[in-house]
């Protein structure tokens, strides 16, 4: 996979940010935007980046895996993220419907 510029992977991590903040995406869907910010596969994140097994990330992702808090604690904070609740559907943000 082929590794974003820099002026790519930091356009990438503000749309990262802001889908999630908005609640477009889920983890698994910001996961894997994550390791394409960084231009990884799964198993060169999962070693490099989480220190996780590559199994477990895959499985994570294909949504049959079910990880600990501190994995996903592991897989999110590279990027500054963190694993929290979010306040139910009407009280996220969103963009400005007209």
């Amino acid at each position: 996979m082929k590794r974003p510029t820099s002026e790519e992977m930091a356009r990438m991590k503000e749309e990262l940010y802001l889908s999630l903040a908005q609640g477009h995406i889920g983890i698994r869907d910001a996961t894997r935007r994550m390791r394409k910010i960084l231009g990884m596969n799964q198993k060169e994140y999962a070693q490099k980046v989480a220190n996780i097994s590559p199994r477990i990330l895959s499985e994570f992702e294909s949504g049959s895996g079910n990880p600990t808090l501190a994995t996903l604690e592991k897989i999110a904070v590279p990027f500054g993220l963190r694993v929290t609740f979010l306040p139910p559907e009407p009280w996220r943000m969103h963009e400005n419907r007209e």
